[in-house]
């Protein structure tokens, strides 16, 4: 039997020629193809009607090429993927990424999805970010790029936690009628401590420093006012009694020194690190922000990226005809990618010309570029061949997951953008995403990584054989797991070519090789959008 051709994989790997055209579970693959890529399957079945084998047993694969393994590529097809022949050393001027074995990038071996997930992560992190100083307002949802520490003490004054009184000494107390404090300033400088209305309703917030409280007095008090030299604590207004009549107040209740009194430096003191660097800017953080006197904060910029959707039988508009479909990825890649805090282009749609290809990676300014299909070896799959024409650098290609196999990421130039490769197919392009644009992406925009966490799965989930698994889930509570009990819920829909299942999702279980019982634990992978509590997953279970 004749070999594959040069840059082609073997149509004898599991997967490819048994998948091709098909979901996971025999449903048409009208989606996004990546046109002959070992990606069918991907949902879980090894072929049209062929479920995967029971829990502790192999299924039998298909024959197999001499010199080819499930899921890789021959030394021939991995040199041709890197653009360089056989023990030809890499282009003069181009470092290696930090991590990076070129050895095994020039041989193709695919990927294990965890160390894809790693590595992008770890190229994200190694790039020195972007800094920009920007307003409170416009610095919402950047991040940190130094921590956050107190310009003052906050409070920066002793202040009163409750409207009331505040009192000097034991009491009863003598209600000292002259409330403002003699001479002082107000917020604008103005002398406040002579007009009636300061003396009935005591001392407000926003003013200066009050007069010193004789021992045996108490005066009106407002929530956040300063509190008075001398005073002992302050006594909220539904704990007192005034007796107006003879100029005495009462307290109703035991009175503790500094009770409601909101001490100086309670929260901080001047210099101390309020969040460190890697931090959302959240509502809140521009809150404590302004609190502890900032007026701008330095973020770091949001990467840059140029969507790039390639492929000729796409359409931007009506219903698919006459062999064309229309374009999935082209809507739901840039809103995807700036969930994730990124600033994107509006896509642009290339079709199948590996010139125009070519021509829009050797001159885009961006941070990262995303492409959609091409990924694979077929006659009209040019990002491979593309990319090794420019003399990139190609970090992963392939991941053993499924659905997205065919994913790559590559750098372009030394010091010049990344670049991910997603498949053509949705599902698969969104495991492209979290597997390797989500990691790379946290790095570039200076996010901290956010921990693994685990959800046990109500339902039996089937493995690929070799694979991971990448499967849509939501969560709910109660029962199935034990009462109030959180777990996940495996969806429908979950093919390759298929984005109904994750349209419903709060995130994707990762389903290691073989699969997982009901009630095991698996990894979650959150969505950009979702939070991670229980919600209602429709008619997709």
């Amino acid at each position: 039997m004749p070999g594959p051709s040069p840059g082609q994989a073997s149509d004898h790997r599991p997967g490819r020629n048994s998948d091709r055209g098909h979901s996971d579970c025999g449903h048409p693959d009208r989606g996004h193809s990546d046109r002959g890529h070992p990606d069918r399957g991907s949902g879980g079945c090894d072929g049209p009607g062929q479920a995967p084998p029971p829990e502790g047993h192999s299924a039998p694969g298909p024959a197999r090429t001499k010199g080819y393994a499930p899921g890789h590529l021959t030394d021939h097809d991995a040199e041709h993927d890197a653009g360089r022949s056989c023990g030809e050393p890499p282009t003069p001027g181009h470092h290696p990424t930090p991590g990076l074995d070129p050895a095994r990038v020039r041989h193709g071996r695919t990927t294990g999805w965890d160390e894809a997930r790693a590595l992008a992560a770890r190229v994200g992190r190694s790039a020195s970010p972007r800094t920009q100083r920007l307003g409170l307002g416009p610095a919402l949802g950047h991040v940190l790029a130094e921590p956050l520490a107190a310009l003052t003490d906050l409070p920066s004054f002793d202040t009163s936690a409750m409207d009331g009184w505040v009192v000097a000494g034991p009491g009863p107390w003598t209600i000292h009628r002259n409330t403002e404090e003699e001479g002082s300033e107000g917020r604008d400088g103005e002398e406040s401590g002579s007009g009636g209305r300061s003396r009935a309703l005591g001392i407000l917030a926003g003013h200066g420093a009050p007069a010193a409280l004789p021992d045996g007095d108490a005066v009106r008090i407002a929530t956040g006012a300063r509190i008075p030299a001398n005073a002992t604590a302050v006594i909220r207004t539904e704990h007192a009694h005034a007796d107006e009549a003879r100029g005495v107040l009462y307290a109703q209740r035991q009175v503790v020194p500094g009770q409601d009194v909101r001490p100086r430096g309670q929260e901080c003191r001047s210099g101390d690190q309020l969040l460190p660097t890697g931090t959302m800017v959240t509502p809140a953080v521009l809150g404590l922000a302004a609190a502890a006197g900032y007026d701008e904060l330095v973020t770091v910029a949001r990467p840059r990226i140029d969507v790039l959707v390639l492929g000729d039988e796409l359409l931007t508009a009506g219903l698919p005809h006459d062999g064309l479909i229309r374009d999935a990825l082209g809507p739901m890649i840039g809103p995807w990618l700036q969930a994730l805090g990124a600033e994107v282009s509006a896509p642009r749609r290339l079709g199948d010309d590996a010139e125009a290809l070519r021509q829009a990676l050797t001159s885009s300014d961006a941070d990262l570029v995303v492409t959609t299909g091409g990924t694979a070896a077929g006659p009209v799959d040019h990002v491979h061949p593309v990319l090794a024409g420019i003399g990139a650098e190609l970090l992963v290609s392939g991941v053993a997951v499924r659905p997205g196999h065919p994913m790559l990421l590559a750098r372009l130039a030394s010091g010049g953008p990344y670049l991910v490769g997603l498949p053509g197919n949705p599902l698969a392009a969104v495991s492209g995403l979290l597997t390797l644009a989500e990691p790379l992406l946290r790095g570039l925009a200076g996010r901290t990584p956010e921990d693994p966490y685990r959800v046990v799965v109500r339902d039996e989930v089937r493995g690929h054989t070799e694979d991971t698994r990448l499967v849509p889930v939501v969560h709910r509570m109660g029962t199935g797991t034990g009462a109030g009990a959180e777990h996940v819920v495996p969806l429908h829909y979950n093919g390759p070519a298929m984005l109904r299942g994750i349209a419903a999702a709060d995130g994707l279980a990762v389903v290691p090789p073989g699969g997982v019982p009901s009630g095991a634990e698996v990894e979650i992978l959150d969505l950009p959008w979702a939070p991670a509590t229980p919600g209602s997953e429709g008619c997709f279970t």
